[in-house]
């Protein structure tokens, strides 16, 4: 018998067994409730114990994690647990290695959404959201609706309904929910392209997110970069019929910007060089540097930045510099060097948010770098800018 969570967004606790069971029901022993919850401690210690591979027979690897890590489970208790899993287990021999990649496709899964997924497949319970995971560096938020956490409940959303776990999706689901007003409008492509990935399990949550994005000022762009293509037209049609037309204008991005993208896409400076030659447009006004950011590797965007032609202060039609499209990406380097170039760490967001806050009381800081949890660098607004480097160098700005 599964046990139910509670709705609170960061709780560490679930309703109880005995909340569960309906005290008043004489169906329900109090000896069978504990034997119940004796038997869920005792399946939970399990997986805790398939860390050393003890007793395990099947492993699950994780390359998305950084570094990949494998986690190793109990075919037995899958199959019993998860329609999902009893089709997959259910071949001669039984496979003894699965890649999460391959059998989860289209959304990125982590090392710490699997781990909850698989205890609550185990135990019956769902545990409390990571702390080191789901927490942005900003020492005043609350941890509820910031990036590092919006993205492991997606993540477990997305599992969940891979998986056929139907209960948690619909827990999930309203966790989401709940936030969504809170959320930021950035992280609101993640949420509805998981949502449409759920094959219609969660509706409401797709019919919300869809509306808000209809009535945001996300651009086409970024639209075009986060969610399906079908649902981008979906967006621009409700856009139509309601008279809004979001942030961009007749001329942008015309078809020569969208060709600077395409070689940005394709790593290859050169021909941006050469586009930039035709003179049709700039790198500011193509908003090229915001672009490679966003949606560009750090390598390509070094490049142009080292072109020294786009001004590292210019706003896009979002009213965003490029250090808060930095800011959102969670890029030390990238930060680093347009820092060094002169970007400005003050200037607020058009609805007068910072992206960028060094820590109170201090006029100079000191960043280190975490490549093992980027989630916690630069979280969505007010906060200190905290890194830390594998070999704890610290660097100065």
């Amino acid at each position: 018998m599964e046990d139910l969570c509670s709705d609170s967004i960061n709780s560490s606790s679930c309703v109880s067994m005995e909340d569960f069971f309906d005290s008043s029901s004489s169906t329900h022993h109090p000896a069978d409730v504990e034997a119940l919850r004796r038997l869920s401690e005792s399946l939970s210690s399990l997986l805790l114990l398939s860390s050393s591979n003890s007793f395990s027979d099947l492993t699950i690897a994780v390359r998305s994690s950084d570094p990949p890590r494998d986690l190793h489970v109990h075919r037995c208790l899958l199959s019993s647990r998860s329609p999902f899993f009893r089709l997959h287990l259910s071949s001669t021999p039984p496979p003894e290695r699965l890649d999460l990649g391959e059998i989860l496709v289209g959304f990125d899964v982590g090392y710490d959404a699997l781990v909850l997924v698989m205890g609550y497949l185990y135990s019956g319970k769902v545990g409390p959201l990571p702390k080191g995971v789901c927490e942005c560096a900003d020492e005043d938020c609350r941890h509820v609706a910031c990036h590092p956490a919006v993205k492991f409940m997606a993540q477990v959303l997305f599992a969940a309904s891979g998986f056929e776990i139907s209960e948690l999706v619909s827990l999930f689901q309203r966790r989401l929910l709940g936030i969504l007003e809170k959320v930021t409008i950035d992280d609101l492509p993640m949420i509805l392209s998981v949502a449409n990935m759920c094959n219609k399990a969660c509706p409401r949550l797709y019919t919300k997110c869809f509306d808000i994005v209809v009535t945001s000022n996300l651009d086409a762009v970024t639209l075009e970069k986060s969610i399906s293509p079908n649902i981008v037209k979906s967006i621009m049609d409700s856009r139509s019929a309601l008279g809004f037309h979001g942030p961009e204008t007749t001329s942008f991005p015309d078809n020569h910007m969208r060709n600077i993208y395409k070689a940005l896409d394709s790593d290859d400076i050169e021909l941006v060089v050469l586009l930039l030659a035709e003179g049709h447009t700039t790198l500011d006004e193509a908003c090229a540097l915001h672009y490679a950011i966003a949606h560009c590797n750090t390598k390509i965007t070094a490049k142009l930045l080292n072109l020294g032609l786009a001004d590292v202060n210019h706003r896009n039609l979002r009213g965003y510099t490029v250090l808060h499209i930095a800011a959102l990406q969670k890029e030390p380097e990238i930060i680093v060097s347009l820092l060094t170039k002169g970007a400005r760490p003050s200037d607020l967001t058009s609805d007068g948010r910072k992206r960028y806050k060094s820590p109170k009381g201090r006029q100079e800081q000191w960043t280190t770098v975490d490549p093992l949890n980027k989630e916690r660098l630069l979280p969505r607004t007010g906060c200190a800018l905290r890194y830390w480097s594998k070999k704890k160098e610290k660097i100065r700005f």
